[in-house]
């Protein structure tokens, strides 16, 4: 019998954004991270190429769920951009981000993959983003490896890893509960469940293909913050190695 653990995900940072459909200039993002996003940042840090659709597999087929802990606000953004052949104006763009938002992410599958992500997410091939390459994470990606687990019952568990002066509002009291959104395992009931098309089936430039796939959205009760937080990470630390070498 496959050994199946959960490699829970922290997805925080001063700007995100979770697209699963764009239209022309327009381009939404979701309330809560997709799968396709997800899995995409776990495959970067893999190493996995965008056209290898056979390594990709594995990782698409696991189980992908989300805990809301600090829903963040969306915002919006025109971006403009000339071609960088002929310096022609690009048509402006409408972008949506959400700010100072904060989640914990989930996958669940066999043992060894998972293991195999952490280490890949420790020291990654490519740098993670939170959805676009212009939304670093504010503090490292990988938060447990929970051995022999359920996805619910990781994301019920979890410290809640909401930001310190957002647990310390005065106005507004922290929330009984937290929204988790879930994909259903085989044989529960989708009766209360949505679909959304960010199943990853190709990320190759020339045909990117998603599928669908059943979502179901719950609230557990919120969890105690954790005990010893992690000393704050700054992206940029790497930076201090290097001497300055003026102003460029």
């Amino acid at each position: 019998m496959t050994r199946t653990s959960v490699l829970s995900l922290l997805l925080a940072g001063p700007l995100q954004s979770w697209g699963a459909s764009s239209r022309f200039t327009r381009r939404t993002t979701e309330s809560a991270p997709t799968k396709s996003a997800v899995i995409g940042l776990l495959a970067a840090a893999a190493g996995i190429e965008r056209d290898d659709d056979m390594s990709l597999a594995p990782l698409s087929a696991l189980r992908f769920g989300v805990r809301i802990d600090q829903p963040g606000t969306r915002i919006r953004d025109f971006h403009t951009a000339h071609h960088m052949d002929t310096g022609k104006a690009m048509p402006l763009s409408e972008r949506f981000y959400l700010a100072d938002a904060v989640f914990v992410a989930a996958v669940e599958g066999p043992h060894g993959l998972l293991t195999g992500l952490q280490q890949a997410l420790r020291s990654p091939a490519y740098p993670p983003f939170l959805g676009r390459r212009s939304c670093p994470p504010a503090r490292p990606v990988d938060l447990t490896l929970h051995d022999d687990a359920r996805l619910e019952d990781v994301l019920a568990r979890e410290p809640w890893q909401a930001a310190d002066w957002y647990r310390r509002r005065r106005h507004t009291p922290p929330p009984e509960t937290l929204t988790v959104l879930h994909e259903t395992a085989p044989g529960d009931s989708a009766s209360a469940a949505d679909t959304l098309r960010d199943q990853p089936v190709s990320f190759a430039t020339a045909h990117r293909r998603h599928a669908l796939r059943t979502v179901a959205t719950t609230a557990v009760p919120r969890p105690p913050t954790a005990g010893n937080r992690a000393h704050p990470h700054d992206p940029f630390d790497t930076l201090a190695a290097y001497p300055e070498e003026g102003n460029a």
